[in-house]
């Protein structure tokens, strides 16, 4: 099944769930279709004007019928339309099929996936990478997605079987992240073959790690933070490449972290003598600066 072609087509009202090209759409569900079709669903008019706004495909916008007349909506429609993108004016029920939600975001949008290739990436002065090998759980990457974009990192390596980055949870996670950082995938053979051509540091936490992660000097070099499966941490042939193996010291009775929080940790110490007060918007980090 091709979704595009189910899809594609002139802008159509739908009120039931059963409609071909709804159940087109919601075949994005799985990750099988996600593949084929090289497309995905992201929720939000914000985070559909953002997308857009950075250059992203939007394939199909959806939208409650009572919303239909925002100026903000009308303005998205109109240069969706001019580029080709197929417009569906639904009902609220039509909506909370797709997102799997009762209470669904008025707007929904089908785009196409976008990743870049290993071998393009090289070692900018300063830049931070995160690499993650086998991250299972969508909540976990789409908050690391989310995490590199508010440090300022350069992009997500995702290497070997991780969990799949265009997930209905994990694009949720990034709430709208996944715009705007450059995502790699990889296989572990060739991650090992493109860490020979990088110059910068590679730094990967590690419950025998020897060098508490403070004490690193990151600044004015790129930095790759490499950071393992949940339940297995990195394998030896990944920790072996690394220049230094980090430890987070901790006080209580867990003996770990939540891999999106020690990822996050670890990128904004590699980036705290960049970051600055008056490069946060809101001074919140909240969720409501969204």
């Amino acid at each position: 099944m091709k979704t595009e072609r189910k899809i594609a087509g002139h802008i159509k009202q739908v009120t039931s769930v059963s409609n071909p090209i709804i159940k087109a759409i919601k075949g994005l569900q799985l990750k099988k279709n996600r593949d084929s079709d090289g497309l995905f669903v992201a929720e939000g008019l914000k985070l559909i004007t953002d997308a857009i706004d950075n250059g992203w495909e939007i394939s199909t916008l959806i939208y409650a019928k009572n919303i239909a007349n925002q100026p903000h909506l009308q303005n998205i429609a109109v240069k969706s339309r001019a580029n080709g993108t197929n417009l569906l004016e639904v009902s609220e029920k039509v909506l909370g099929s797709i997102t799997r939600r009762d209470n669904p975001q008025l707007a929904v949008g089908v785009f196409r996936q976008k990743t870049t290739e290993l071998s393009s990436v090289r070692a900018g002065d300063v830049d931070l990478w995160i690499g993650l090998d086998r991250v299972r759980d969508p909540g976990n990457l789409g908050t690391i997605i989310r995490t590199a974009d508010c440090v300022g990192a350069k992009g997500v390596m995702l290497i070997g079987e991780t969990t799949d980055p265009w997930s209905l949870e994990a694009v949720r996670a990034t709430m709208g992240s996944i715009f705007n950082i450059v995502l790699v995938q990889c296989s572990q053979d060739e991650f090992l073959s493109w860490r020979g051509g990088w110059t910068g540091l590679v730094v990967a936490t590690h419950l025998e790690g020897s060098t508490d992660y403070r004490a690193i000097d990151y600044d004015n070099k790129p930095v790759l933070v490499l950071m393992g499966n949940e339940q297995q941490g990195l394998p030896d042939n990944l920790v072996d490449i690394c220049t230094h193996k980090a430890l987070i010291p901790m006080a209580g009775q867990a003996d770990s972290l939540n891999l999106a929080i020690a990822t996050g940790i670890m990128v904004f110490e590699v980036k705290r003598s960049m970051l600055k007060i008056a490069g946060n918007k809101d001074g919140s980090g909240s969720d409501e600066s969204h």
